[in-house]
């Protein structure tokens, strides 16, 4: 048994005295006070050298430490976490790829932030793994949204961010002054003649890609489907559907900007510019097998048109235009479909329920009608 935790110091001092008392029965001294005969004899050594100071604890560090991380190592490992805000696997790695020597595992690296406060085990609770799923090559999927604005000195800042679900690699990290599509329509034109044209793109419910269940559709959702990009939109209130977008909003919030005040949305594009090549370009991702994300992605084959195509649909297709109001009519009945679409050709299609036809604009299903039911559904 250890000694009681109240007055050690007195209980030991205690016990040396009585058992240096002529006829002292040290071994059942040390019964009674609950120690072995080994840590009594040690005692009393101890006492019989130093006296009443010898008995205070000493310290178990070793004398030497020839495993010990290097002090530069250290220097380093405190830098990039000041920087970078990244934690021990990602710094490993990162030191690795900077050349240095030595480099000590992600084990010794966190216990060296933990040391020096860098880390609050409170927070690290909060960031269990989870079961993740991504798309099998770049460009398959992209996924886009809005961070929460910010105050800045002319205003507020709305980052628009795009990344590749695949490999997590940022197209697309804008400084936009509002969330109106046409703002968004204009970066992501940018974004396409540089890196191409993805497959698919997901987006929340919200302005400017949708409002609501009932309207999902938008003028700038309709530019991009007539790009020959498939729209999907997350179901209301399931944000971790774009799980990826929302952690990169994560990391945006730690490392920029929450450490800085931003005069004006270029002094945002600025900092924004430099933490991109850092993402794409240094930062090593865990989901990633500590690959960055410019090591999985690579640029689309599919290029952007400067004029967009025109819109052609089968033989056996009834065409139909939807009108101002947003809806149609077939076979004497009218069916809303979408004010994003009036003026536009459409196509119906019929299903295997012989009352149902799908309503296809360009490649995309919007809506299917049912002739029992003056009503569309998205």
């Amino acid at each position: 048994m250890p000694w009681a935790e109240v007055s050690t110091m007195s209980l030991r001092h205690e016990f040396v005295l009585l058992s240096l008392k002529a006829g002292a029965n040290v071994a059942e001294l040390c019964r009674r006070f609950g120690v072995s005969r080994k840590t009594g004899y040690k005692w009393r050594e101890r006492f019989l050298h130093g006296g009443p100071s010898a008995l205070e604890d000493r310290s178990r560090r070793p004398r030497r430490s020839p495993k010990r991380t290097p002090a530069p190592v250290r220097t380093a490992v405190i830098e990039l976490r000041r920087r970078r805000r990244w934690g021990g696997r990602k710094i490993h790695h990162r030191l690795h790829a900077l050349g240095h020597r030595h480099v000590p595992a992600p084990s010794t690296i966190s216990g060296i932030l933990k040391r020096h406060g860098l880390i609050d085990p409170s927070e690290s609770l909060k960031h269990q793994p989870l079961r993740r799923f991504e798309r099998a090559q770049p460009n398959e999927l992209w996924q886009m949204d809005f961070k929460g604005h910010f105050a800045i000195g002319t205003g507020r800042c709305h980052p628009l961010t795009v990344l590749d679900d695949h490999s997590r690699y940022s197209m697309a990290l804008r400084a936009c002054g509002n969330e109106r599509g046409i703002t968004v329509q204009q970066a992501l034109t940018a974004t396409f003649r540089c890196y191409g044209l993805p497959e698919q793109m997901l987006m929340d419910n919200g302005s400017p890609w949708g409002s609501d269940a009932e309207h999902v559709l938008t003028p700038l959702t309709v530019w991009l489907i007539r790009l020959g990009i498939r729209v999907a939109h997350i179901r209301p209130f399931h944000p971790q559907t774009q799980g990826k977008d929302e952690r990169f909003h994560r990391s945006l919030e730690v490392e920029v900007i929450q450490r800085q005040c931003f005069r004006n949305l270029s002094h945002c594009q600025r900092h924004f510019d430099r933490w991109r090549d850092i993402y794409n370009l240094e930062r090593p991702h865990e989901s990633l097998q500590m690959q960055v994300p410019a090591q999985r992605y690579r640029p689309s084959t599919r290029a952007f048109p400067e004029h967009l195509p025109a819109i052609e649909y089968g033989l056996g297709d009834q065409v139909r235009q939807v009108q101002d109001h947003g809806a149609l009519s077939f076979k004497g009945r009218w069916f809303r479909i979408s004010k994003a679409l009036r003026g536009y050709p459409v196509a119906l299609r019929p299903t295997t329920e012989l009352s149902q036809w799908q309503v296809f604009f360009c490649n995309q299903c919007v809506a299917t009608i049912d002739l029992r039911h003056p009503r569309a559904r998205s």
